[in-house]
């Protein structure tokens, strides 16, 4: 079907400026995720002339939401990362619509277009950009899975409200823990932070939160099991030098050990994955598949907020160049 972009014709809605799907409903571009990949994709896609649609399993913003501060992103010195993805939303919403609280189910190639079933619908559209992010990883220990929401969380900002002046730990050492751990701090929990190592991962700035704060730290030293009852109260520990074994009494524990790609829609369509399970682009997020792109944490690239918001623009720009190329 030819496409002519000039004459797509733009819906005022809210004060937002959406490209309509065409007579038969299908989109120009559907964009999995509503992180700050997905969001600028949006908007660089309505732009650019194509309808562009996003769809998100839970809540708009994506991974920024869970960051208490963010320091590091071009014209905001300092902002709650809350505060960022609001308007990250708030601008984006003005191009796109937005599915929130719709998990994929499914999604094929039929004919010349992508049908994607969600919890909440189907859709389609002649182009797809994956920008799903990533997920926590888990300690895979004892007592992990059974007391999530109940003393074991992946996320500060969400949990740690419930857990001022507790005792609770921070596994990790990279920059995550290390923001969570500050934070904790700051809203009154007794923290410690319990890494693997004999150093952080984290970058210099970040470390110092923790530092200037005197946080308690627990070197070399892995979690083994969590116990409770109804709720957590203890963790069995292990020195890794030393294999030293001992138990804490804590009543929260907050796991940052990394992230894990969610390539669950790169896998039904066939898309090329590396060896960490990271979605394979070229230079201009496209894959191996014709009209499916990626953008963001999924790429596996450097995982920094400008780092995918620029993505997530390439990634709009060639799938507008490649769709003007069928007419």
């Amino acid at each position: 079907m030819c496409l002519d972009f000039s004459k797509r014709r733009t819906q005022s809605r809210k004060n937002a400026y959406y490209h309509s799907p065409d007579s038969q409903g299908v989109y120009d571009v559907i964009i999995v995720g509503a992180g700050p990949a997905g969001l600028n994709a949006a908007i660089y896609a309505c732009r650019a002339g194509l309808s562009p649609i996003i769809l998100e399993k839970a809540g708009p913003g994506g991974a920024i939401m869970k960051s208490w501060e963010v320091e590091n992103y071009l014209g905001f010195p300092s902002i709650k990362g809350v505060e960022l993805a609001e308007k990250f939303v708030e601008h984006a919403s003005k191009y796109a619509e937005i599915k929130s609280f719709e998990s994929i189910e499914s999604a094929q190639r039929k004919g010349g277009a992508f049908r994607v079933k969600t919890s909440g619908g189907e859709y389609e559209a002649r182009a797809i950009i994956i920008a799903t992010g990533t997920r926590s990883k888990e300690l895979g220990v004892p007592g992990e899975k059974e007391f999530i929401g109940r003393g074991v969380s992946y996320c500060a900002t969400c949990d740690g409200f419930f857990f001022k002046g507790k005792r609770v730990a921070v596994v990790g050492g990279g920059n995550t823990a290390i923001t969570e751990a500050a934070y904790l701090h700051d809203i009154g929990c007794n923290v410690t932070l319990i890494h693997r190592r004999n150093e952080l991962r984290a970058e210099k700035a970040v470390q110092q939160k923790v530092f200037d704060r005197k946080i308690e730290f627990l070197w070399d030293t892995i979690v083994t099991s969590i116990y409770g009852d109804k709720k957590v109260s203890s963790l069995r520990l292990k020195n890794v030098k030393t294999g030293a074994e001992s138990d804490m009494a804590i009543e929260g524990v907050f796991i940052a050990v990394g992230e894990e790609p969610q390539n669950e829609i790169a896998r039904m369509l066939g898309a090329a994955l590396d060896e960490r399970g990271y979605v394979r682009t070229d230079r201009r997020q496209r894959t191996n598949v014709p009209f499916v792109y990626a953008a963001g944490d999924i790429t596996g690239e450097m995982k920094q907020l400008i780092v995918a918001a620029a993505q997530g623009a390439i990634a709009a720009t060639s799938a507008w160049e490649d769709l003007k190329n069928t007419r």
